[in-house]
């Protein structure tokens, strides 16, 4: 396992990290117990490094984690959570209201509960679940989270930015206020390469990479029947709906001719993609069992895309908004 700093705050994590949506139950059935396997797993392979949130399940992925961190006895396992909005952002809004949002009241609760389904007494980093174009001028948040930084209650703040809105992190990186942005970045969604990242290297704002495999899409291995075998109401289930997967198909299916034989795996060259860039931190693919751990893990041995390969991809950059 190759580790990497986590921007200024002087953490050394696993370049690749364990994201906990899935173990929530959004993505289908799960058995905790495998769950806590899992993780176990993770964990003596390396990884060291385990994104959740209050919105999995609704404190279930915390709750989870929570019990593999009590059996485990090996080196520190840094844990970020995330507290969700009082009121959500619609997705079409380019400019939703955030002030008030994340009120001092609603903060404390959610540390609280975050606390104690984890069984800690500090949590290495909480996230705000969303993010708006004027979060960094409406400071309330800040306020209040540095109040419980002081407090001891959370050690380092960061931001979870909304999907396909990327630059809306660029002033919030340029003034360091955070230490660390989350951030959706794949071989599709490329677009935090233009301003967002060249913004956290100036101030080393850590740069957490979600949806790496682009929801399963980037593992390579889906077929034109893959859509009809979701559980119906599923997260994957609902933001592929319609004609999305179709066109996703299609989408891969060019990305894997222009990707070549030189990696076993689409899933290999998406992983190396996102570990290509220097400013990325951790990223955090979903996990259900061991052997995608082990198959995860194996990606972080220091081989990175050729930059040439980088560039090519660049055509095949595509953005677009699961939620509208």
């Amino acid at each position: 396992m190759q580790y990497r700093d986590f921007g200024r705050t002087g953490w050394k994590v696993s370049e690749i990290g364990f994201g906990g949506w899935q173990i929530g139950g959004a993505w289908g059935a799960v058995d905790d117990d495998d769950s806590v396997r899992t993780l176990l797993h993770a964990f003596e392979q390396g990884i060291n490094f385990v994104d959740t949130a209050e919105l999995y399940g609704a404190g279930h992925s915390e709750a989870v984690i929570g019990r593999a961190l009590k059996q485990w006895r090996g080196s520190k396992i840094y844990v970020a959570t995330k507290a969700q909005p009082t009121v959500w952002p619609k997705p079409s809004d380019s400019a939703p209201a955030f002030r008030g949002r994340f009120p001092a009241w609603h903060l404390r609760e959610n540390v609280e509960n975050s606390l104690k389904r984890l069984g800690v007494e500090r949590l290495d980093l909480f996230q705000l679940h969303t993010w708006g174009p004027t979060g960094h001028l409406e400071l309330d948040w800040l306020e209040t989270l540095n109040a419980l930084r002081a407090e001891g209650k959370i050690d380092q703040i960061g931001v979870s930015l909304r999907d396909n809105q990327a630059d809306e992190g660029v002033d919030l990186a340029r003034l360091g206020l955070v230490a660390s942005e989350q951030v959706i970045f794949n071989m599709f969604e490329q677009h935090p390469r233009e301003r967002l990242f060249p913004a956290a290297q100036s101030t080393n704002t850590a740069i957490i990479a979600r949806v790496p495999l682009d929801s399963g899409a980037l593992v390579g291995h889906w077929t034109s029947d893959s859509y009809s075998s979701w559980e119906e109401g599923s997260q994957q289930h609902q933001m592929f709906r319609g004609d999305r997967f179709g066109e996703t198909l299609e989408r891969v299916k060019a990305l894997k001719a222009d990707v070549g034989a030189g990696y076993a795996t689409l899933a290999e060259a998406a992983m190396r993609y996102v570990l290509s860039h220097k400013a990325v931190s951790v990223l955090i693919p979903g996990m259900k069992t061991p052997e995608e751990v082990d198959m995860n893990v194996a990606y972080s041995d220091g081989r990175l895309l050729p930059e040439t390969l980088v560039e090519q991809l660049k055509m095949h950059a595509w953005t677009r908004n699961f939620y509208v």
